[in-house]
């Protein structure tokens, strides 16, 4: 449309300084979109794995036998097969020792889920920094570009006698792209890692509950093993 917003022309036609401003924050928003949708499908993949074992392990399946199974694939085990698998190697391990006691293995047990559980949500919170940093810092970015482009439009002013609206409107346009850029890369960042934090929470919380009933259950079977 003739007279119209050309976008693309007035990026072409832009200073250097705000070209690179928007190439850092084009750069930003691809990055953070990929680092989105993988997170995504990570997330949701934990979760229903999650939800998985469980129903497995609440089954009344034989816990040796479901070690086994999951100690088959371990290589390719995650999430709450990890922390489960954890836990009870070590307490299989404990119970070999001699002069062990039921307290002592269950502690053990603890800390291996722990570890495991930590490492398996520090899987889940990778890239999320980013994110958080790409909404802190993208808006600023704009603005250096938009105040870089209004200086420069100013001086360019300056030189001449008659300036009407039209001669500032492109000018004015073209600085303010770059604080467009920078909230189109800030706000899907800000608001998917807001989002993802608390999915990550929720997985946190649903492994936390998991190894207070796993330890539940070893604590049981480990009394029941020295009472017989």
């Amino acid at each position: 449309m003739n007279g119209g917003l050309n976008i693309f022309k007035l990026v072409a036609e832009a200073s250097l300084p705000v070209q690179l401003v928007m190439l850092v924050l084009l750069a930003f928003s691809f990055m953070s979109w990929v680092i989105i949708l993988r997170k995504h499908a990570q997330l949701k993949a934990a979760e229903t794995d999650a939800e998985g074992f469980e129903e497995r392990f609440w089954s009344g399946a034989d816990l040796a036998q479901l070690y086994r199974e999951v100690s088959a694939h371990k290589d390719r085990a995650e999430g709450m097969e990890t922390v489960f698998e954890s836990g009870f190697r070590e307490f299989a391990r404990q119970r070999q020792r001699r002069g062990h006691d039921a307290k002592g293995v269950i502690e053990a047990s603890e800390r291996a889920m722990r570890v495991a559980s930590t490492k398996e949500l520090g899987k889940l919170e990778r890239n999320l920094e980013f994110l958080a940093n790409v909404g802190a810092i993208s808006p600023y970015v704009g603005l250096f570009g938009t105040v870089w482009g209004i200086m420069g439009a100013f001086q360019g002013l300056g030189e001449m006698k008659d300036v009407t609206i039209a001669v500032v409107a492109p000018h004015i346009s073209e600085a303010l792209i770059a604080t467009a850029m920078g909230l189109f890369a800030a706000i899907p960042a800000v608001w998917m890692y807001n989002r993802f934090a608390t999915k990550v929470e929720r997985v946190a919380s649903h492994y936390d509950v998991f190894q207070e009933e796993f330890s539940s259950v070893l604590q049981r079977q480990a009394l029941a093993d020295d009472a017989g």
